[in-house]
């Protein structure tokens, strides 16, 4: 299913550090280093035994040393991708780690494509598809609660879950053909109640992942928070306030803010993608008019709305205006100013709408702890040992398992023949595979994979 030829890449993120680190993978990584790696010990790569740290030089094809290296060497099967793995500690300057690369393909390895290292782990039953993504997630992890999720899906708890779910349904599977093909043996019978109550169990577990699919997601790209409301209302200092930062310019001017200005902030293990928007009004000039309309669609994209209002001030016709864009929309109302002599209360607001409405200065910062914890709540408790789905892929796939148990009981609450529960079993059954990969097309693995840096 996949090219054997060694594999070279950096693994390690671009920029200056105190190490850097190459990677190889395949039947001849050893061999491509030993061609380039020169140890103190004076030993060939090939008589070092595994998982045994190295010290040495890199050097070129004409013996000029390129760098002072450790080189680390895991044999297969007990290594990252269950092939022979060799990783090169080199100082961690962009130019000495592109020479070396450059050396590792000149002497036999071929450039390494996004995740084939992880690929090739997967490939080979080291990890399956939900496990190889989660190296991604903790990869790209924002807060220690996001890292906590993903590592128990490393550790393989939502593979654990799909399997056992479809020897659930195999088991009912295996239990309704041997019905059907064997009538006369002695096989018991499964009774309308028995059979129903295992199709129920199996619909629950499967509402119960596409459940937490969007809390997962929350943690993995950060809850998208708008912060609507009209000029000079107070969104660029509540976006400062909350990043701790002048991140954005805030003047007594209208219309400072013209462009999108989006920020990751931690609140209780919650990564927030803290979105300030222009303020909305009816703009003259072109560029503001523009950043008005991004401001109008985000509000249409947006998990969460924190929807900003004047309290030193009376609602005007671009207060009323925001009131309708964010009717059904998951808000929180935001009273600024609250230093400043009121003209809106609260109660007002009320008769307005039904979101939860808090007063805030970011002078004195009052009403800053409550909207935090607004925000953490409207996530909700997170249970680590849960299973997360992580991918839109994923939850359509679980969707479509929905369908099928859910056709499965009609056919048995509108007494069909079993043969009908049969099919729509063994088209469950084959749709979880593709989740953890056993029945993954090749195409669908290249096409998770190429989502993956170079170099993992």
């Amino acid at each position: 299913m996949y090219n054997k030829d060694t594999i070279s890449a950096i693994s390690t993120a671009v920029g200056s550090a105190g190490i850097g680190i190459i990677r190889l993978s395949g039947k001849d990584s050893i061999a491509v280093a030993d061609k380039i790696f020169f140890a103190k010990n004076k030993k060939s790569l090939r008589k070092i035994e595994t998982k045994t740290a190295t010290l040495g030089y890199i050097k070129n094809f004409s013996g000029e040393i390129v760098d002072e290296v450790i080189v680390l060497i895991m044999r297969a099967p007990k290594s990252y991708t269950c092939e022979d793995v060799v990783e090169i500690q080199s100082h961690g300057g962009g130019v000495v780690l592109q020479k070396i690369l450059s050396l590792t393909l000149q002497a036999g390895a071929r450039l390494a494509e996004r995740g084939e290292f992880t690929k090739r782990a997967f490939l080979n039953g080291r990890l399956d598809l939900t496990q190889a993504q989660a190296v991604m997630d903790i990869i790209q992890a924002k807060t220690s609660t996001a890292l906590n999720i993903a590592q128990k899906q490393l550790q393989g708890k939502t593979g654990s879950e799909i399997r056992a779910l479809r020897e659930e349904i195999l088991k009912l599977l295996a239990h309704i053909e041997a019905l059907i093909d064997f009538p006369e043996d002695e096989v018991e019978e499964l009774s309308g109640g028995s059979l129903q109550n295992q199709i129920d169990n199996q619909l629950a577990q499967i509402k119960n992942l596409l459940t937490n699919f969007e809390r997962g997601k929350i943690f993995r790209e950060g809850l998208a928070t708008a912060i609507i409301g009209k000029p000079n209302v107070g969104k660029s200092s509540l976006l400062n306030f909350l990043t701790d930062s002048d991140r954005a310019i805030v003047t007594d001017i209208p219309g400072t803010t013209r462009d999108v200005i989006e920020e990751f902030i931690n609140l209780d293990g919650v990564p927030v993608k803290i979105i300030d928007t222009a303020g909305i009004r009816n703009a003259d000039n072109l560029v503001e008019q523009i950043g008005v309309e991004k401001s109008r669609s985000l509000i249409n994209d947006a998990q969460l709305i924190l929807a900003l209002f004047d309290s030193s001030k009376n609602l005007s016709a671009e207060d009323f205006e925001i009131l309708q864009l964010i009717k059904n929309r998951r808000t929180i109302i935001l009273l600024t100013k609250t230093d400043l002599p009121e003209k809106i209360s609260v109660a007002e607001i009320e008769k307005l709408t039904d979101a939860q409405i808090i007063k805030i200065s970011t002078k004195t910062g009052a009403g800053m702890y409550e909207l935090q914890q607004a925000v953490v709540n409207f996530v909700g408790v997170v249970d680590l040992e849960q299973s997360f789905i992580r991918t839109e892929r994923d939850a359509d796939i679980l969707h479509k398992v929905q369908k099928h148990l859910q056709d499965a009981k009609v056919s048995l609450l509108n007494g069909l023949e079993i043969d009908f529960i049969s099919i729509d079993l063994h088209s469950a059954l084959e749709l979880l595979g593709e989740i953890t990969g056993e029945g993954a097309t090749e195409d669908v693995i290249d096409k998770i994979f190429a989502t993956f840096c170079i170099g993992k």
